[in-house]
């Protein structure tokens, strides 16, 4: 089976583009033209450079190609809309205008920020209400879910819709950047750390998506995935920062944060890049308990926590202390 992805130079992308190969799959990588692809194995991947905002650079791409796994996203939580929406929403647009009707599957790698961030998502399911919030990303995580449905309704393309919590693993997002807050300054910790930090590991994803890809009660389904991991944000939050001698706080109540976050975020829009100190979606990421229910990828995909929380862990210190602190092991 042949494989078009895009988002392979990415963290998740990355991850899942060994895998592929691993379970045997052709597979051709959509890059930016002049983008870094040390991170992925290229020797074993057609390699095509093009732009998912610019849809003549997309003419013929999907041909010869099975499945689709779309993971280009702006993966940030401060922008403006239109940035967002501009890559999020309409390049998926661009990508299912190209490949429906070509592809037998088109996989989407969505968010549960699709829900809405900002609220309590404990026990939501697939068929919950998605609530605009204003938050760049995750309303044009709605919009391209929107579009993912819309155009292959009533073509020969199927779709799947896969919504990760918080992904963890060496060099994500909640790794790195965690880190380099903790640099600049106090990470604050909202309600106390208190609330789970609905975590799913790189590696178990990636599992989770092409089980998905590869099973028929995936067609035209979307799913939760998330670890069993019985960890609050105090609790991750320390243990990282340990790493490089910090230590989180103080405790700020989340509402009070959030409050921040929208009047910081409207003064600082005008002057983009600069980058606020506090947003609405990091609040909402850690100031709300974000456990949605994955009955139905346990169900329907045999889903399973394959690499435990303790391993994660390990190979994350491992990386920090390799890759981040560039070998000085005295410092972790």
């Amino acid at each position: 089976m042949k494989a078009l992805l895009t988002g392979a130079t990415g963290f998740i992308g990355s991850n899942l583009a060994r895998r592929l190969l691993e379970k045997g799959y052709e597979v051709r990588a959509l890059v930016l033209p002049g983008e870094e692809i040390s991170s992925i194995p290229f020797e074993d991947i057609e390699l095509v450079r093009g732009d998912v905002t610019i849809p003549e650079n997309l003419s013929g791409i999907a041909e010869g190609t099975d499945i689709v796994f779309h993971l280009v996203a702006r993966v940030a939580d401060w922008g403006s809309m239109e940035l967002f929406r501009t890559v999020a929403a309409y390049g998926t647009r661009n990508m299912l205008k190209e490949c429906v009707g070509r592809v037998e599957r088109f996989i989407y790698l969505s968010s549960i920020a699709a829900y809405g961030m900002g609220r309590h998502l404990k026990g939501i399911c697939e068929d919950a209400e998605r609530i605009r919030t204003g938050i760049p990303y995750c309303d044009t995580k709605i919009e391209a879910e929107d579009f993912v449905a819309a155009y292959t309704f009533g073509t020969d393309t199927t779709y799947t819709i896969i919504r990760p919590a918080n992904v963890i693993g060496p060099g994500s997002v909640w790794v790195r950047d965690v880190l380099d807050h903790f640099q600049r300054g106090p990470v604050l910790l909202c309600d106390g750390g208190k609330y789970s930090g609905s975590f799913v590991y790189v590696d178990n994803l990636v599992e989770g998506i092409i089980k998905a890809a590869e099973s028929t009660l995936a067609i035209n389904r979307a799913y939760n995935i998330r670890d069993d991991y019985k960890v609050i944000w105090k609790e991750y939050l320390t243990e990282l920062g340990s790493l490089i001698g910090k230590r989180p706080g103080p405790s700020i109540p989340t509402s009070l944060l959030w409050k921040a976050a929208i009047l910081f975020e409207r003064a600082y829009l005008p002057f983009y890049p600069a980058r606020p100190p506090l947003t609405r979606m990091a609040v909402g990421v850690t100031g709300f308990d974000n456990d949605v229910d994955v009955t139905r990828a346990l169900k329907e995909l045999s889903y399973e926590t394959v690499v435990p929380y303790e391993e994660a862990m390990e190979t994350i210190k491992e990386w920090v202390r390799r890759e981040y602190l560039g070998g000085k092991k005295g410092e972790a």
